[in-house]
């Protein structure tokens, strides 16, 4: 649909078309004058946004790398900030480079490596300016990503562990406190909600992504394939308070303890394992291959508690900082 100015004239009205008598003949180029060119006015170049046929090349690139047995090249938040337009998309199908909150995270398909392309993608990124990313995140610890990572000179500065136990075979007893109970969280329950995100803000204070997780950060996880609210455990005190929380991812066969929160003035008591028990549960008799969780590499208490319980290492994850003249 196209819409046509007209222009007005004093007297409000739209303009007159001229009378027959001044109506002028179309000039009529002559055969051997030559004519003068209109110069061609160039589109203007629009910058990319993350519709719907990005978000598919984003999500085909990372279902292909985890399909051939590799980890997850992009976080749970960095595809719902996509999905939310508040994520920056560079490359094509053969690989991309998704930008966001000051960090980058790099795939590229199976069939197109050891072209250049990831060296091309982090040139393009570094070309941003100001909005240049000062992080990235290698997924799975990749050999190709730690020479990409050197050749820029960046440096590891955090590790993120994902550690896998076997599926166990019967639910054991959580051993609630007295006056405790477990409840399923209600998905869309404003009070339920509430307590959550304000338990999540506390008890992962200091975590750099999960204690920032907003009301539509959680809404666009509820809205997800793989949520359950009956795995999103909830732990309620004598007072109805809400003192923990044990949340679930079950996919591809694979049941990953998401997020284990206990309110910060009841930690110390024995809570942590109590919402582990209730979880490993959840996950009898269910077909899965494995039991997951992630841990920070430098968090040796949890690692010592996970390894006790039966958990090895399965992936790393490491986050590069640019040097400090980069940023």
């Amino acid at each position: 649909m196209g819409l046509r100015l007209l222009r007005r004239h004093p007297h409000g009205r739209r303009a007159r078309p001229p009378p027959p008598r001044q109506a002028r003949r179309p000039r009529v180029p002559h055969r051997y004058r030559p004519q003068r060119r209109v110069p061609l006015q160039r589109p203007r170049r629009r910058r990319p946004s993350a519709g719907p046929v990005v978000l598919a090349v984003v999500e085909q690139l990372a279902h292909a790398a985890v399909a051939a047995g590799e980890a997850p090249p992009f976080s749970d938040q960095t595809l719902v900030d996509l999905r939310a337009g508040r994520a920056r998309v560079l490359g094509d199908d053969s690989g991309v480079a998704v930008v966001r909150d000051g960090e980058v995270e790099i795939v590229v398909g199976r069939e197109a490596r050891g072209r250049g392309i990831g060296s091309r993608l982090v040139e393009q990124v570094l070309a941003l300016g100001d909005d240049a990313p000062v992080r990235a995140w290698a997924h799975g610890d990749h050999p190709a990503a730690r020479a990409l990572a050197a050749r820029q000179g960046w440096s590891a500065e955090r590790t993120l562990l994902q550690l896998r136990a076997p599926v166990p075979t019967t639910a054991a007893d959580p051993g609630l406190p007295d006056g405790y109970r477990l409840d399923a969280f209600r998905a869309g329950s404003a009070e339920d909600e509430t307590d959550w995100l304000a338990l999540n803000a506390s008890a992962f204070a200091s975590h750099p992504e999960q204690g920032r997780m907003t009301l539509d950060d959680l809404r666009a996880r509820e809205s997800d394939a793989w949520f359950s609210g009956d795995d999103l455990v909830l732990l309620r005190d004598a007072d109805g308070r809400l003192a923990g929380s044990c949340w679930l991812k079950v996919e591809d066969g694979v049941g990953e303890y998401y997020a284990v929160a206990v309110r910060p003035d009841l930690q110390g008591h024995g809570l942590g394992g109590v919402l582990m028990r209730a979880g490993a549960a959840r996950l009898v008799d269910r077909g899965l291959d494995a039991v997951a969780l992630y841990v920070e590499g430098d968090n040796a208490p949890a690692l010592a508690l996970y390894r006790r319980q039966g958990f090895v290492d399965h992936t790393i994850d490491v986050q590069y900082a640019a040097p400090v003249s980069g940023r």
